[in-house]
């Protein structure tokens, strides 16, 4: 069977104080961000993003951090999910030039990213 789903892409970290959130990670991986916005901080970590994004923090959540899986087809990606049983948590929607993400919850709970991005090259 020929998977659709790309590989590991991304990791977002939903954050509270996004300054101080962006020193922290500056230091405790050693990269400055490649992408520093008011409203999203992007790191290339060995190839792969590495986000900090400080809308919808919960601090009683669990679910801070979506991991975001790479595909050529997001809608198709995720209504397929869907077909299997995730349930809808964020709708695929541009995030800027030509990226996409949408995200689902397994019958489980656990969260699930996709992510279209064109850009995206390992290193």
């Amino acid at each position: 069977m020929k998977s659709t789903v790309l590989g590991l892409r991304t990791c977002i970290i939903k954050v509270a104080n996004l300054h101080a959130a962006k020193a922290w990670y500056t230091e405790a991986f050693q990269a400055e961000p490649y992408f520093d916005e008011p409203f999203y901080v992007g790191f290339n970590i060995g190839g792969y993003e590495l986000g900090l994004d400080p809308n919808g923090f919960n601090e009683a959540s669990l679910s801070n951090t979506t991991i975001y899986w790479g595909v050529e087809q997001i809608q198709n990606e995720f209504d397929r999910l869907l077909g299997l049983g995730a349930t809808e948590i964020e709708a695929p929607n541009n995030v800027g030039g030509e990226l996409m993400v949408a995200t689902v919850s397994d019958p489980w709970g656990n969260l699930i990213g996709l992510i279209y991005n064109p850009e995206f090259k390992l290193e």
